[in-house]
């Protein structure tokens, strides 16, 4: 007997489970927020050089504006250069525009307000010259959410699950708020940063706190519907955004919240499978007595005791080991190549996911719909993620969206420029396949690890999906080089990660989650060794199959 046997004898996927899957996926919709936020509170909108404070002319008259400022090739004036002295022979229709000395926008700037009011561009003045300092602020916010992936997912297989999902909710709600409050870049980059590091935490813990809790049957439908949950943050985010432009009213709105979230998370359960595996028994038994009666099965939970619930999962937790590091990630044959290979895929899934997600502006759209449109493509693509997860497999799934997406990707450098609607879509399709294959990346590595390092192990694959959110910009830039290089290396990285997913990892379908690592090297064991047994079977028949016509000729 194992664990899953004790749930489905409590209730299975009951009532439990869903209210508890639901205030855990609650907060992670929001964080989805989170994650996006800077394309709407870093927005750049059109601006030029502001006059000098003694000009007699006003600020956005248009004599002013082409008497000192040149156009660009779009008759756009520009951003970041103005003429030294005023031209003011341009106002003439009959004058030829000859060479001009410039020179950079010595009095600041003035920004179209029309669609954003106030963004951190526009407050800190993040243009030209320091235009990448707009840059280095999401580069700091994943920074933030690469160290938390290290630092909570260890911090969950020594503390258990549920204090460092609290303690998550909490600072992103004190450093969101403080991020709005204080007006200093600076200081907004520091509280980036503490916020960026809760998003691993949230995400990291809930994902597991749902699947420890589930029965087998209902871990797919449950790690599906944390992709939902994150999609529809992004929809939400769209709304939000286009309501309330100031960015610091938009910055705490989507903080707010996460300070109710605290508040209840004190009276979520702790994982029992952690408090098992960690000789916690008696909290382990209150805890699936509760989950008993939440149910409708009192009854099942009053006659539960710790000798009955060590007789479901003495032969899974009999070989735990009492300290776990990062060295067990590696430390035997079937780890190794599940760690190796994980490593690839997440930093693949990351870099081309937010390669494409994360400057909304380049596709010349409304960044709203173009927002909208990303989040509304991705509900489909799940749609048929969790489908083919259910009937086909994780393995394929996974390998099967990356690869598409991959092709994708690379199939949109040969769209004209010219044509935004057209690249935006085909854009959002790529991006909903990432988004897919990512939340199914998600679920399978829960599955492909023991509980015993679970959360090392997904802290641990996190940290390369956090290194492809910071190697995403940089590849951008490539850009610069070659118009082609950024859409080639995002694609090639993520058909690469799909054949990686099919020659090396295996299929968890309907598979009891393993509890420990001598679990897991005795099912490839096993695996191995019904393999070989089929191949011999199969060469058995084979010979015989080529025996029977030379004993008929003979």
């Amino acid at each position: 007997m194992a664990f899953t046997d004790l749930l489905d004898a409590l209730g299975g996927v009951g009532r439990f489970q869903l209210v508890y899957t639901a205030l855990l996926l609650l907060p992670c919709s929001l964080l989805a927020c989170h994650n996006f936020l800077q394309n709407f509170t870093a927005a750049m909108p059109p601006h030029h050089c502001r006059r000098p404070a003694n000009h007699t002319a006003t600020n956005d008259s248009g004599a002013w504006l082409r008497a000192t400022i040149p156009l660009d090739q779009h008759g756009v004036p520009e951003s970041c250069q103005r003429f030294t002295e005023p031209q003011w022979t341009h106002l003439s229709p009959n004058t030829s525009v000859h060479s001009v000395a410039t020179e950079s926008c010595k009095h600041g700037w003035v920004y179209d307000r029309s669609i954003f009011p106030s963004t951190i561009v526009t407050e800190w003045d993040l243009v030209c010259e320091a235009r990448t300092l707009r840059d280095l602020a999401q580069s700091i916010y994943m920074a933030g959410v690469l160290l938390g992936a290290a630092v909570f997912g260890s911090l969950a297989d020594r503390l258990g699950r549920k204090a460092p999902l609290v303690w998550s909710y909490l600072q992103l709600a004190v450093s969101g708020a403080a991020t709005a409050y204080f007006d200093s870049f600076s200081t907004y980059c520091v509280f980036r940063f503490l916020m960026g590091m809760t998003f691993s935490g949230i995400i990291l813990n809930s994902l597991s706190l749902v699947v420890e809790w589930m029965p087998t049957r209902g871990r797919t439908i449950a790690g599906i519907l944390l992709g939902y949950s994150f999609t529809m943050g992004q929809l939400v985010l769209a709304g939000v955004a286009y309501l309330i432009r100031p960015w610091r009213w938009l910055q705490l709105a989507v903080s707010a919240p996460f300070l109710i979230f605290f508040l209840y998370s004190w009276w979520l359960p702790e994982s029992s499978r952690w408090l098992l595996l960690h000789g916690k028994s008696q909290k382990a038994v209150q805890n699936l007595r509760l989950v008993a009666v939440v149910n409708g099965r009192k009854e099942e939970g009053e006659r539960l005791t710790m000798e009955v619930v060590r007789s479901y999962v003495q032969s899974e937790f009999a070989s735990v080991r009492t300290s776990n590091s990062v060295l067990d990630l590696f430390r035997t044959p079937a780890i190794r190549k599940v760690t190796c290979c994980l490593m690839v895929v997440w930093f693949s899934n990351s870099v081309a996911y937010y390669g494409l997600a994360m400057d909304l502006q380049k596709f010349g759209l409304s960044i709203y719909l173009v927002q909208a449109l990303f989040g509304i493509i991705d509900i489909p693509a799940m749609l048929v993620a969790t489908t083919t997860m259910i009937y086909v497999g994780r393995r394929v799934t996974v390998a099967s969206f990356l690869i598409l997406a991959g092709l994708m990707v690379i199939a949109n450098m040969f769209v004209p420029e010219d044509l935004q609607a057209l690249r935006t879509a085909q854009a959002a399709l790529g991006k909903g396949c990432l988004a897919s294959s990512f939340i199914c990346v998600y679920l399978f590595t829960g599955e492909l690890y023991p509980t015993e390092i679970r959360q090392m192990g997904m802290g641990f694959a996190s940290v390369h999906a956090r290194l492809g959110g910071l190697a995403a910009p940089l590849v951008t830039t490539l850009g610069e080089l070659s118009p082609i290089l950024p859409s080639v290396s995002f694609g090639a990285t993520s058909v690469l990660a799909g054949l990686a997913v099919l020659c090396f990892l295996t299929e968890t379908r309907n598979l009891p989650l393993l509890e420990t690592i001598a679990a897991m090297e005795r099912r490839v064991k096993e695996n191995l060794s019904k393999k070989d047994a089929s191949d011999k079977s199969e060469e058995i028949s084979l010979q015989q199959l080529g025996a029977s016509p030379l004993k008929e000729t003979i």
